[in-house]
């Protein structure tokens, strides 16, 4: 068992998502940062779909009641073991009583913590995804405990990985949406030519940019949207939908973006910078 002492800002249980239900209504959820869960887990020889924690800004203080394995990813949060520095995507021996926290925020905003053979919570239709109300929690509070199997003699092959992150990156490839013929020339130069700003307006929904371009008054039905689908509204506001992003709309899809696009997007916050190029 996992047990959380201090929660952090906002702290997730979170796998490789939630598929086949969209036309109820019910969200793909899962991983921000797909590549970086994707990579702990592998770390660990876990399958891909192993459960994981996704830390986001503000990283939990956690102790394990079990001997187990684990790795950490993703964002930079300055974390520690039993207060000893540890570093990403390096495997990590736990032993009970042993205590993880996390401090100063350094680079990129989602850590993904793994375990070995992964968290084991509740599935709920398919998936240990935590999306409220969906689920009995939105995320996880002080005290509460996180199962997963005890593990030790784990023959370690490969102890990490040195990897090439993209906290850096600010350009978003992204692909024509449904409605992209709409676009006029103007908008077009907008979009393609200018570095745009990430608004106070993001979460695990949606992340809004926080320049405007020139607005439409084109009239649409509500119809189907996926992860990465780039919205504008009447006003001008692009919106970019994320891994708990509503599965329908009724602004224009104007552009969708790729997964490692959405990848890199999930490791932005409050004023990071990115642009679009499309494919």
């Amino acid at each position: 068992m996992l047990k959380v002492l201090k929660s952090g800002f906002y702290t997730t249980v979170q796998d490789a998502g939630r598929f086949g239900l969209r036309h109820k209504g019910v969200p793909i959820s899962g991983a921000m940062d797909m590549t970086a869960m994707n990579r702990v887990n592998s770390l660990l020889e876990n399958e891909p779909e192993a459960a994981v924690l996704e830390i986001t800004m503000t990283g939990p203080t956690l102790t394990f009641e079990e001997n187990t394995y684990i790795c950490i990813g993703g964002a930079e949060m300055s974390a520690t073991l039993n207060n000893e520095p540890i570093e990403n995507y390096t495997l990590y021996t736990i032993t009970e009583g042993d205590i993880i926290s996390f401090g100063k925020l350094e680079q990129g905003f989602r850590a993904y913590l793994a375990i070995k053979g992964g968290f084991l919570t509740d599935k709920v239709l398919g998936s240990r995804s935590q999306y409220y109300p969906l689920t009995s929690k939105k995320r996880l509070k002080d005290h509460d405990e996180i199962p997963f199997e005890a593990a030790s003699n784990f023959e370690i092959k490969i102890s990490e990985l040195r990897v090439d992150s993209h906290f850096d990156e600010q350009t978003l490839i992204v692909e024509r949406g449904p409605e992209y013929d709409m676009l006029t020339d103007s908008q077009l130069t907008s979009i393609f030519s200018k570095d745009f700003s990430i608004s106070k307006e993001n979460n695990r929904m949606a992340y809004q940019i926080a320049e405007y371009i020139d607005g439409h008054s084109t009239n649409m039905l509500t119809s189907a949207t996926l992860p990465g689908t780039v919205q504008l509204t009447p006003a001008g506001k692009l919106i970019i939908l994320m891994k708990d992003g509503q599965t329908t709309g009724g602004y224009p899809r104007i552009l969708k973006l790729t997964e490692e696009a959405i990848c890199i997007l999930a490791q932005k916050k409050f004023g990071d910078m990115v642009n679009f190029k499309l494919i």
